[in-house]
């Protein structure tokens, strides 16, 4: 039996004049796309920016133009497949359409090399106002999200902690109006980091949170006091619980559970979903996932509390 040749399949994904079709011809301008192979490229709305076809030609780029999201399915793809044979497939896809549906259309033998999102910082802020579930769907399985068009004076901090809630892995860069790059934005903590015990405020869990897992070299050893509810996973070893905090990324409906194991010798007596008042040392084990290092709690106390004022927290 012969095997299906692999298609390496890349999506960038955003609202129209996000900087998706500039992205493209950048990538394309530095020669990224200059090795002789095929691109498919599935072109889901047109924007201002149009790619020049001598561009096109001399990187191997045949456009398939997609007017609607009924359009996408795999029996559409597999017809480009069967005509043309593409080493490669690059989608710019519409941010007003699900992406579970172009994930679910997509080809066995094309595999996702990359997705990408792309944000227009001068108006991120009034989409997580108004149409906040939409926009932050874009970043669910992007592995990288470009921010562009950015300026001083922004709160690109915050716009990393909302990235980075609704998608913990991906790599987040803030291109400034001048063009440069930007990945060394640093959150203003509310929280002494220094301090011989990091005492965590109820409502900064969320910041806490995010901020461990960014920045773990930055604490670990150190101790921690917040408060949290415990969770006691089905297969979980008999010495660890999770204490943590039900966390809104999107919406009501997009309501999860975020905490960090936790070493603790008496934990078969802490009673599920109560909430306790937890100070632990801050370790890292490796993810056997990713194999990437990942932060754990050794307690040193573990008391009774009274519940937080507010049950749920946010990232904004």
């Amino acid at each position: 039996m012969f095997k299906k040749r692999e298609v390496p399949t890349y999506i960038i994904t955003g609202f129209l004049e996000s900087g998706k079709t500039s992205f493209v011809i950048e990538t394309m301008r530095e020669g990224q796309f200059a090795d002789g192979n095929s691109t498919a490229y599935f072109l889901c709305e047109e924007g201002i920016e149009e790619i020049d076809t001598e561009l096109l030609e001399k990187n191997r780029f045949k456009i398939y133009p997609v007017e609607s999201e009924t359009d996408i399915t795999k029996e559409f793809f597999l017809s480009v497949e069967r005509k043309d044979h593409p080493d490669r497939v690059m989608i710019e896809y519409n941010g007003m359409w699900d992406q579970d549906t172009l994930l679910e259309a997509l080809p066995e033998q094309w595999l996702l090399a990359e997705a990408i999102a792309t944000v227009d910082a001068g108006t991120y802020e009034t989409y997580l106002n108004n149409m906040k579930m939409m926009i932050l769907n874009q970043f669910a399985y992007s592995d990288l999200i470009l921010f562009n068009r950015c300026k001083e004076g922004q709160d690109l901090a915050m716009y990393k902690r909302t990235a980075h809630a609704k998608n913990r892995r991906a790599q987040v860069i803030f291109e400034m109006e001048d063009g440069t790059m930007r990945n060394d934005i640093k959150e203003e903590l509310p929280y002494d980091i220094n301090a011989p015990i990091i005492t965590i405020d109820d409502d900064d869990f969320g910041l806490w949170y995010l901020d461990v897992y960014d920045n773990l070299q930055n604490y670990m050893g150190k101790t921690v006091r917040f408060k949290g509810q415990v969770y006691k996973p089905r297969r979980g070893k008999a010495e660890y619980f999770v204490p943590g905090r039900f966390a809104m990324t999107c919406c009501a409906a997009d309501i999860q559970f975020v905490g960090f194991p936790c070493r603790f010798d008496r934990s078969s007596k802490l009673k599920d979903k109560a909430y306790v008042m937890v100070t632990a040392v801050i370790q890292a084990s490796k993810n056997p996932n990713n194999n990437q290092p990942a932060p754990y709690l050794i307690a040193k106390t573990v008391e009774k509390a009274e519940p937080a004022e507010e049950e749920v927290v946010y990232f904004t």
